[in-house]
């Protein structure tokens, strides 16, 4: 699977069903229904509406430029339907939380593609980017300890279970949401369970 450079508005990478790519402009209408959606946003304090979704593909574009990746656009190949975003982010904790620096995968798709194996397919895809392209050393995932969709998938992407911590950026009027559960893959492993032959990181 070809690589490209995640800046470059024309960046592409495809896996069986999916078209991972940069954010485009007609993707608002979109990812503002997937925000405004309650049972997507269930393990976040709030949805979210047009204005604070436009400001959210905004940061990830720029988070493209500054970090050379971010959460990017899913699109399902046969329908070339809006499945969400998955991809590799720079988080910027408010109070330290003990892991930092790192890279995280992480991901957020519309209801209907759920139970059809996307997240997962589109993480191994950016795993790949991340460990085989960039050379990263590792990458964490993270998410609300009750969240047992997202918890299957990073147990499905064979990442460490680590420990929990209280994700300093939740309000604390939402205390159910404060605590985290963190994963973690380093690249020996991630190499060890796709078979392929480990290359020294440049």
């Amino acid at each position: 699977m070809p690589y490209t450079d995640c800046r470059d508005p024309g960046f592409r990478m495809e896996t069986d069903r999916l078209i991972l790519r940069a954010w485009q402009d007609a993707d608002l209408e979109a990812f503002a229904a997937l925000n405004a959606d309650r049972e997507v946003m269930t393990y976040f304090p709030k949805t979210l509406g047009r204005d604070e979704s436009a400001e959210l593909i905004a940061k990830m574009r720029e988070r493209t430029i500054v970090n050379g990746f971010s959460f990017m656009p899913v699109e399902e190949k046969e329908s070339g339907r809006f499945v969400g975003f998955v991809g590799l982010n720079r988080p910027v904790f408010a109070t330290p939380v003990g892991f930092e620096p790192c890279i995280e995968i992480g991901w957020r798709l519309a209801r209907w593609a759920w139970g059809k194996g996307y997240a997962s397919e589109a993480a191994r895809a950016w795993l790949g980017f991340g460990f085989e392209t960039i050379a990263l050393e590792k990458i964490v995932a993270f998410t609300v300890v009750s969240n047992e969709r997202s918890l299957k998938v990073m147990r499905r992407l064979g990442m460490r279970e680590g420990q929990v911590f209280d994700h300093p950026s939740v309000p604390m009027s939402s205390p159910h949401l404060r605590p985290h559960r963190l994963f973690s893959l380093s690249r020996d492993d991630w190499f060890a369970q796709t078979g392929k032959p480990l290359r020294p990181a440049s």
